[in-house]
């Protein structure tokens, strides 16, 4: 029989601004029963993603808040180790959406089956899971990149814009990443293949984007916002196309912005120069575009077009620091948690 209890993460209390150990609260509950069509899971590894941070608030936003009390929640890789559904035996291997937490009870409907002779099990969380899909959806389909143009994206070490890079390079494009710190603008360079890297915490960096685009940006995958958006802002081409993916660098933020109000000259520019500014959750281009994704990916990994890092972290209740730490940038590839 499984065990009886489930260790789980919860949201305890809503931030305000940076979020704080105190926000979250380790509990043990009991497992409950499985019915028809659901089977129970162990998990075995929890993807920590920037969004997070947004379910933690109350705000309105294009998915439901986590509510005080309830675990958080995330993609995670699990064992069936009870199943009242004919496609799921003990032993399979799943891709759920189970939060953070030791166990789950999961529909079946709601599962994918992974494979762990075909990649390691945690890709399923990072390149080849929803990170690696966010990059190809978002830049393919909207970023559109074309032979010879130059695309930046920031946070190139993370796990969307290092496959973002990698895959405009595959499209023929130049590759122009923004990182932080040394370390992790070398491994862009070196190991993901860039052609150029500035690391954002160059006093320079404007200075030195702008040299590495010598002809200009043509998509900028915008992942940071923040003084990153602003070095690129100027350098953008007429008909530039901008993915907007996320805004880390304003996750944390409360209360109304500093400084004085630059959307109408923003908006002068989005319209003197054409520009398409396309925000977009990766769920939306999901039903069209996973499945090609999964094989194009899967074989530029095996040719070793694409390459990935991974961050792991051993144990759940050491998730709640380790995605404080991924708002202020201190991880170094997909962070993940082993359960």
């Amino acid at each position: 029989m499984p065990q009886s209890d489930s260790a789980r993460i919860v949201l305890a209390s809503r931030p305000e601004g940076r979020p704080a150990p105190q926000n979250f609260r380790l509990e043990h509950v009991a497992i409950p029963a499985i019915g028809d069509g659901q089977v129970l899971l162990k998990i075995l590894y929890l993807s920590l993603d920037p969004y997070m941070r947004g379910r933690m608030s109350a705000a309105k936003s294009y998915a439901a808040a986590t509510e005080i009390g309830q675990p958080m929640e995330g993609g995670t890789v699990g064992e069936v180790i009870e199943s009242r559904d004919p496609a799921f035996k003990p032993g399979d291997i799943v891709l759920s959406h189970s939060g953070w937490q030791s166990h789950a009870v999961a529909n079946a409907a709601q599962l994918r089956k992974l494979d762990p002779k075909a990649a390691p099990l945690t890709t399923a969380l990072g390149v080849l899971g929803m990170p690696g899909f966010t990059a190809y959806a978002g830049l393919l389909t909207i970023g559109q990149p074309k032979p010879g143009e130059t695309v930046v994206v920031a946070a190139a070490s993370g796990p969307v814009g290092s496959a973002v890079g990698q895959i405009a390079r595959i499209k023929g494009a130049r590759a122009v990443g923004i990182a932080g710190g040394p370390e992790k603008c070398a491994f862009v360079r070196d190991t993901f293949g860039f052609d150029a890297v500035i690391d954002h915490r160059d006093p320079d960096m404007a200075a030195k984007l702008a040299a590495a685009c010598p002809d200009g940006i043509d998509v900028y995958f915008e992942n940071v916002g923040g003084h990153v958006w602003d070095a690129v802002f100027p350098l953008l081409n007429t008909f530039a196309r901008i993915p907007v993916c996320g805004l880390v660098a304003q996750y944390n933020a409360s209360g109304t912005f500093p400084g004085p109000d630059r959307l109408p000259g923003m908006m002068r520019d989005v319209l003197s120069k054409s520009l398409t500014i396309r925000g977009f959750i990766q769920r939306e281009f999901a039903a069209a575009q996973a499945p090609t994704f999964r094989e194009e990916m899967a074989r530029w990994i095996a040719e070793g077009a694409v390459k990935y890092k991974e961050d792991i972290v051993a144990g759940l209740e050491n998730a709640p620091e380790a995605f404080i730490g991924l708002l202020e940038g201190r991880n170094f590839g997909k962070l993940i948690v082993k359960i």
